[in-house]
């Protein structure tokens, strides 16, 4: 299903942002059944607008942890993913919250739902509690294989059932659907339009060969080092906002997106980890490179859908300019040989 909003959003939406006052922030916290003393935090967060929300506890509840003391309240960007979509993101949270996977999962309002919307803006609001933790500098050996079995857990879960509503990563969607949007807002320069559009098709007619027979479920999606935090009980893993229904190695591959042989060593006890709780087909490794010249061109077109938030051009201020553009063709021209090079489709490196 393709979400036409998201590959067009409207200007209008992101002002909408300017309107979450102080006072419509508490709110919308207490809406949830919370009272809160005042103290309120911005947090990192360039797609969302996320707060760390002080509230109060029972005077006679002891905490057993400081971050009880604390609720994150996420209010999901204007325009890019419906209700459904939404909601289907909080289910997933749900079953794997249910079977025991380790993950934060949105908090439940006096009605038994995880989804609000703001009084008086149109935006989507969920709560989340706080949760410690850190990332590491690295992984150790034991680390990688302890991941790879809780990904093996989240995909077990993610593929008993299916979240229609949510994007596909195809290269049709993430793709072409991306290259059609940067063409129509005329974004990339006329010198190098033809390069890219060429090349982008390229990548994606191997890219959809390869694809062939790949089943699809629900799965992270974003599944970066940065979003597997560690406490004390071991990892768990945050932010799904980016869920889609995508295969199984692209949670894999952004936990070390590296080509040396450290990484290689990494992968295959992650794999080792993984294969102990679910099969992983080895072949789909060739998808890596495939599955990172796709997240080139939805990188280039997320900003150009977002360039109307001053935080975009703020963070972003070399997008756009010709030297951008020149950087992207070149690395999906080197990303366009190492696919037709065969990628990781020969193993080499990988044990069996």
């Amino acid at each position: 299903m393709t979400n036409t909003k998201y590959l067009g959003e409207q200007s209008s939406d992101t002002k909408l942002f300017f309107e979450l006052t102080p006072d419509r922030i508490l709110a919308a916290v207490e809406e949830f059944g919370f009272r809160c003393p005042g103290r309120v935090t911005q947090l990192n967060s360039m797609e969302n607008r996320v707060y760390e929300v002080e509230v109060e506890l029972p005077s006679n509840y002891e905490p057993k942890s400081p971050s009880e003391r604390f609720k994150i309240v996420k209010f999901y960007r204007p325009g890019r993913w419906s209700k459904d979509q939404i909601l289907e993101e909080h289910e997933f949270l749900s079953d794997l919250k249910n079977q025991e996977i380790p993950v934060v999962s949105p908090l439940l309002d006096p009605s038994g739902e995880t989804l609000r919307k703001l009084p008086g803006v149109d935006i989507f609001v969920a709560l989340f509690p706080k949760q410690g933790g850190r990332c590491p500098d690295e992984l150790n050996d034991d680390q990688a294989e302890r991941i790879g079995r809780l990904l093996a857990r989240v995909h077990n879960i993610g593929a008993a059932k299916q979240a229609p509503s949510r994007l596909k990563l195809t290269p049709a969607v993430y793709g072409i659907q991306n290259l059609e949007f940067l063409i129509n807002a005329k974004l990339i320069p006329q010198e190098i339009l033809a390069q890219y559009k060429s090349t982008v098709e390229r990548i994606c007619a191997l890219t959809e060969t390869l694809y062939s027979g790949i089943p699809l479920h629900r799965v992270h999606g974003d599944c970066h080092f940065g979003n597997i935090l560690w406490g004390s009980e071991g990892p768990f893993l945050v932010d799904f906002d980016d869920m889609v229904q995508g295969p199984a190695v692209q949670d894999l591959w952004l936990i070390l997106p590296g080509r040396d042989n450290d990484a290689r060593q990494k992968m295959n006890l992650l794999l080792s980890g993984y294969e102990q709780i679910r099969d992983f087909n080895r072949g789909t490794l060739n998808l890596i490179e495939p599955l990172r010249a796709l997240r080139f061109i939805h990188f280039s077109a997320w900003i150009g859908r977002r360039w109307n938030d001053p935080a975009f051009q703020r963070v972003f201020s070399h997008y756009g300019t010709p030297g951008y553009w020149r950087e992207q063709l070149g690395d999906l021209q080197d990303q366009l040989t190492v696919i037709q090079e065969g990628g990781f489709s020969s193993h080499q490196g990988w044990e069996e």
